[in-house]
């Protein structure tokens, strides 16, 4: 039976931290402000995927009041929601994922993405879609104050 999970994530922007989205580093004057290496696109990933478990989110797996959790690739994150979904004998049939953000520009670094996705969660970059928005100079995006992402995936479980 397959079932369906979605994520969301936000993060502030900030100077003086690496802007790491979907494992890819992306050259911009600001980072993303975290206890990991915030990346808000793999994040969304990893609570989609264990929406779809009936789990709860990425904070109860990996809380940032913890210390081994500082600075840490979110790769870890969505390799655990990976594992997860395996100990139930399911397979994560595809993930669909759209980035939100005025700046910098997402599109050239999309493949990149997709391969260290499919990478982290052991499945093919084929199961894996990234697409990137702005939000028409709209809000807290619009202001490049900080950027969004959203998932959904789908998993096959055993009834």
């Amino acid at each position: 039976m397959v079932h369906v999970g979605i994520g969301y994530d936000v993060h502030a922007l900030v100077a003086g931290r690496k802007l790491i989205l979907g494992g890819v580093e992306i050259p911009h004057t600001k980072g993303l402000d975290g206890h990991s290496d915030a990346d808000a696109l793999m994040h969304a990933i990893c609570d989609a995927v264990l929406g779809a478990l009936g789990e709860e989110d990425i904070g109860h797996f990996f809380p940032n009041t913890d210390p081994r959790w500082k600075g840490a690739p979110s790769k870890v994150f969505l390799a655990e929601a990976a594992r997860q979904v395996a100990k139930r004998k399911g397979k994560i049939v595809n993930v669909d994922a759209t980035v939100i953000a005025q700046q910098p520009k997402i599109y050239p670094h999309i493949d990149g993405m997709k391969k260290r996705i499919a990478a982290a969660l052991g499945v093919s970059e084929k199961q894996i879609g990234v697409k990137a928005t702005t939000n028409e100079k709209m809000g807290f995006v619009g202001r490049e104050e900080g950027i969004a992402a959203m998932a959904v995936a789908s998993v096959d479980l055993p009834l």
